[in-house]
């Protein structure tokens, strides 16, 4: 049976904006209606609008009817509603961070709480050291005996290493590492988390999982949507930063790590830090990396703006909205296989995907022509849209001459399992509310991650090299990244 969350209310700052009304509040929702919440579960937003508990009721309630994933219940509903509170301030302000004090002790009182409460920081980075300062002077991140206090950080976490670090300082002067939760939305997914069961649940995988039958893995995440209205987000953060920083080298940890003694979030983590310790950006970086910004062009039979088109963005900006790295994992099992990382806005369709590439097999018995059409054998774990994992292999064409090609085995999770996945948040928010950290990056994680990531971004900044390549929406990114596999005889799959 799930185990379902204790006495406890949550907190969202930046409650006002897409993510809390299209992930936060929906999450929440199906949660209760999945019966994994308490019965006086507390929710309050914080926000400068000037509403009161019934505005703010009626945010919640739209966001759900919109966007959540069960049927909607009034029973449900009313329950939830019963706990729904709203304040109204800003973050430098003593006077709103009192009545936020105020408003929860009357919870902990009304709806039996217990003095649990978890704050959702759905803000721009540059604010996180105001709010849990402000936390901390109203006496609302100090804990007692049988009650706790956590905070959730939503990403980019920093933007180099040094600011990585001292966000965590700022973070950890308040709140303890035990009780601060980052948020990785990928690491709530199913698949991704189906990766260990891949792995560690088969015997069928392991004696091939190392550098004598690997050749290389690619690890993609493609969207096929622009910035539209996010340039001040986004500009001077890039596709890098944004993506590959956290997602992508998530995904390489889980991909390359060793067998954890358990689950346990510390055996987990420790694992996880291992590898990022082991993994270097590959050089020279001219020749393994490659990004680009994308220009107008044709997708899904629309004709769609380019990035400079859209607005917000500066026509010297140097920001990129495609990035490709190349990592090598210095272990014993992964010396000598090369992992690629990419991600970009308005490639060819929206993809998220780690392939697994396989040498070649050395075809003795075959002539020329029996194989000419064979490519690499391949296992592709596909994190969305179609949740599921693909082997690719080599099997004999129907006919009376010996002739080879590559065909497919294919798992889905829609075919296989009656039941559906649960949406990232809704893990996510539920493993904060029980206390339970596995899925969330720890400080030394995030600030290997930057020390993986931050010579790359040097090299660019410093050199203006690779040269910032434009490509056509809809395409899979600029030729340089064509050329960055092809050096060494490789190239990206297309999914």
């Amino acid at each position: 049976m799930p185990r379902i969350a204790g006495p406890s209310a949550l907190v969202i700052f930046g409650v006002t904006g897409d993510l809390s009304r299209k992930k936060l509040m929906p999450a929440i929702y199906d949660l209760a209606n999945r019966g994994l919440l308490p019965p006086g579960f507390g929710l309050v937003g914080f926000a400068r609008r000037d509403w009161a508990d019934q505005d703010f009721m009626k945010v919640v309630h739209d966001a759900v009817k919109e966007h959540a994933r069960t049927p909607f219940n009034e029973a449900v509903w009313a329950q939830l509603a019963e706990g729904i509170r709203f304040v109204q301030g800003t973050f430098d302000d003593d006077a709103s961070f009192d009545n936020l004090a105020s408003c929860l002790a009357a919870l902990d009182a009304e709806r039996g709480t217990g003095g649990n409460h978890a704050f959702y920081l759905s803000i721009p980075p540059g604010a996180f050291p105001t709010v849990v300062n402000q936390l901390k002077r109203a006496g609302l991140a100090q804990t007692a005996p049988d009650q706790w206090r956590r905070v959730v950080i939503e990403k980019p976490f920093g933007h180099d290493l040094k600011s990585a670090k001292e966000l965590n300082r700022t973070v950890n002067e308040v709140f303890p590492e035990e009780s601060v939760f980052r948020i990785d939305h990928y690491l709530g997914k199913e698949t991704v988390q189906n990766i260990l069961a891949l792995r560690f649940a088969n015997q069928l995988y392991e004696p091939i999982w190392n550098s004598n039958y690997v050749d290389h893995v690619q690890i993609t995440m493609a969207e096929d949507i622009g910035l539209g209205g996010r340039a001040g987000y986004y500009d001077g953060i890039g596709a890098t930063r944004d993506v590959i920083q956290n997602h992508l080298l998530q995904l390489l940890a889980l991909i390359a790590m060793e067998e954890p003694v358990s689950f346990k979030p510390s055996d987990l983590r420790a694992e996880k830090v291992k590898i990022l310790s082991a993994t270097r950006p590959a050089e020279p970086f001219e020749e393994t990396t490659a990004r680009g910004q994308y220009t107008g062009g044709w997708q899904g039979g629309q004709k769609v703006p380019g990035l400079l088109e859209e607005g917000g963005f500066s026509p010297e900006s140097k920001t990129e909205t495609f990035g490709a790295i190349t990592c090598e994992v210095n272990t014993r099992r992964w010396a000598g296989v090369p992992f690629y990382l990419r991600t970009g806005k308005r490639l060819g369709r929206r993809v998220t995907e780690v392939a697994v590439v396989f040498k070649r097999a050395p075809h003795l018995p075959f002539d020329d022509t029996a194989t000419e059409e064979l490519g690499q054998n391949a296992l592709v774990v596909r994190v969305q849209p179609d949740e599921g994992v693909t082997i690719r292999f080599g099997s004999k064409v129907p006919g009376n001459t010996m002739e080879v090609r590559d065909v497919t085995m294919d798992f889905g999770y829609g075919h296989s399992f009656t039941e559906s996945s649960p949406e990232a948040y809704e893990r996510l928010l539920l493993d904060v509310l029980l206390g339970e950290p596995s899925l969330f990056p720890k400080n030394d994680e995030v600030e290997l991650s930057w020390e993986i990531l931050d010579p790359i971004l040097d090299f660019w900044a410093r050199k203006d090299e690779p040269a910032l390549e434009k490509y056509k929406a809809g395409t899979w990114g600029p030729p340089s990244a064509e050329t960055m596999t092809a050096r060494t005889g490789r190239q990206w799959r297309r999914p």
